[in-house]
């Protein structure tokens, strides 16, 4: 969760128990919890509004998809898939045959 290992997450404990008592830490805890549950559902929301109004084509649209990383990225992977399919290069003419000339390239 968030690049957090169990050793982090312990000294962060530590940290909040020291700084905050043990008597005020549950009542944060049960604050950010209760704040974590609204944001959640504020981007619930926010989806739900942005698939209704781009159609129903878009109705399985996730807000990671509107992240421009993730379309690069995509659009990257397309593009390297579509250069597998295609054949590398056309075949070396024969011994003894000239490669073709374009005149309008030269």
């Amino acid at each position: 969760m968030f690049g957090v290992g169990l050793a982090e997450m312990a000294l962060i404990a530590f940290v909040a128990i020291i700084a905050f008592g043990p008597d005020r830490l549950p009542v944060l805890a049960k604050q950010a919890g209760i704040m974590m549950r609204k944001a959640k559902a504020m981007a619930n929301s926010a989806r739900d509004e942005i698939r209704e109004e781009l159609g129903p084509d878009y109705a399985d649209l996730e807000l990671r998809d509107l992240d421009p990383r993730t379309i690069v990225r995509r659009h990257i992977i397309e593009a390297m898939e579509d250069e597998d399919a295609r054949p590398l290069a056309e075949p070396a003419p024969a011994e003894g045959q000239r490669p073709p000339y374009d005149v309008d390239a030269t």
